[in-house]
């Protein structure tokens, strides 16, 4: 049995923590109910995140089950307020140690270098914010990777990337054909429509 906990925070990025629930919790249906997944929040509460969205925590830092993968959103709230806030990042901290694997998504590995997770290691995150992330050291950012593993540290970049490296860790943890079958039922075969790199 695999516990996912995804934490959530006022402005998350929604598909940031969306998009790998839906990998989570499709992985955990088609493992008949074997896992499970829940958001879990500083406070109990709805969440405003982001764009607007607002969610309902099923935990609290004081009350969530164990957790074997740990998961971290970006968006304004990950680079900014929570990142200032040593209730989220002590807890982050702490429960990474515990957790068998650790997956952070765009901004979110701003919270885990914060918190201890990824210092020292190779990461992730959006393009907007390598720099920026990179100038706080001890890290080393990749920047031509969707997603970086770094021992039981995954980190993506932004938003459409949680998704993939959701996917690998889903295939890592339960095998490839599983991952296969979660991407196939979700009908996760990305083909944008208008490519950033095509001539206008």
């Amino acid at each position: 049995m695999t516990t996912y906990g995804l934490l959530v925070f006022e402005d998350a990025e929604e598909l940031d923590f969306v998009g790998p629930w839906e990998v989570f919790t499709v992985s955990a249906r088609l493992r008949d109910s074997a896992d499970t997944a829940v958001l879990v929040s500083e406070h109990p509460g709805p969440v405003r995140c982001n764009k607007g969205l607002r969610v309902l925590p099923d935990h609290t830092f004081d009350d969530h089950p164990p957790l074997d993968v740990l998961h971290v959103p970006g968006g304004l709230g990950a680079r900014e307020t929570q990142l200032r806030n040593p209730v989220v990042t002590d807890w982050i901290g702490k429960t990474a140690e515990r957790a068998a694997w650790v997956h952070g998504v765009c901004t979110g590995t701003f919270l885990l270098h914060a918190a201890g997770p990824a210092r020292g290691r190779r990461v992730a995150t959006h393009w907007s914010q390598e720099d920026t992330l990179e100038a706080r050291g001890d890290v080393t950012v990749v920047r031509d990777a969707r997603y970086v593993v770094d021992g039981n540290l995954v980190t993506s970049q932004g938003v459409s990337a949680g998704i993939d490296s959701a996917l690998w860790l889903v295939g890592r943890l339960h095998g490839r054909e599983h991952a296969r079958a979660v991407r196939r039922f979700i009908q996760y075969d990305p083909a944008p429509p208008y490519l950033a790199d095509e001539p206008l």
